[in-house]
């Protein structure tokens, strides 16, 4: 499994039981970090993962937690504390993609995931992090360019985590933890627009240089690099995973 130069760290990954958030959980579990994914539902998805984060070799727990409730969050995040001890890494992953014209329920909703949640996560999971901890945000290259009509709530959304994160860089340096984001494009999981789809060759054909979506793998790759030892020295940035989409 390579070198575990996360072994002996607690991670914390919310929307882990599903696409990126389950290949980051496997790949930060690989390079030997404890790891508690949050989910929603289903929970059998979510046992499964989990299993297959203990079989490398760790601990791993899955909590179910509604991003949009604020004392389910607080409370899944002092019971992670708990139980583990401390928290290391945070991978702000969970949330959800709606386009198109939307009512107040379905935006205030999306916000709330999308922006408030992590807010609440992170206040709160940052009380456990000692010098040495790492948050990283997963954005979205909407946060900078919008594509294509209907993307409005969902790119601001996601600006705003990405303005959350240079704003965190700064509000917690002084206890030596890093924050930083990470902008992909269009990821080949179940909440992607199909390849196939006029979107989809939109994208593909025009859009993305490198002409093919990428991988949950090679987010987590990029995650990865940023909660280990190599990314020390920074802070407040935002890496790009798009294919080249935003070049």
């Amino acid at each position: 499994m390579g070198e575990k130069t996360l072994a002996g760290k607690v991670a914390l990954v919310t929307g882990g039981s599903r696409g990126i958030g389950a290949a980051v959980a496997r790949r930060l579990a690989g390079l030997g970090a404890d790891v508690v994914i949050t989910y929603v539902a289903p929970a059998e998805k979510a046992k499964t993962v989990v299993e297959e984060l203990r079989s490398m070799g760790v601990r791993a727990e899955g909590f179910q937690a509604d991003q949009a409730d604020r004392g389910r969050v607080t409370a899944m995040v002092d019971a992670v504390a708990e139980q583990f001890g401390r928290i290391d890494i945070l991978v702000n992953s969970a949330a959800v993609f709606r386009a198109g014209e939307l009512s107040d329920d379905e935006r205030d909703g999306q916000w709330a995931i999308n922006v408030t949640g992590v807010a609440d996560t992170t206040y709160r999971a940052v009380k456990y992090m000692g010098s040495g901890g790492r948050v990283v945000n997963l954005s979205s290259g909407l946060a900078t360019k919008t594509f294509a009509p209907g993307m409005s709530d969902y790119a601001a959304s996601k600006a705003a985590i990405s303005a959350y994160t240079r704003g965190w860089a700064q509000d917690f340096v002084a206890r030596g933890i890093t924050v930083n984001a990470i902008e992909l494009g269009v990821v080949d999981t179940d909440m992607a627009v199909p390849a196939d789809s006029d979107a989809g060759r939109f994208m593909l054909g025009v859009v993305i240089p490198m002409h093919r979506f990428g991988s949950a793998d090679e987010a987590a790759g990029a995650v990865a690099f940023l909660v280990g030892p190599d990314a020390s020295y920074i802070t407040g940035t935002t890496l790009r995973v798009d294919g080249g989409a935003l070049a």
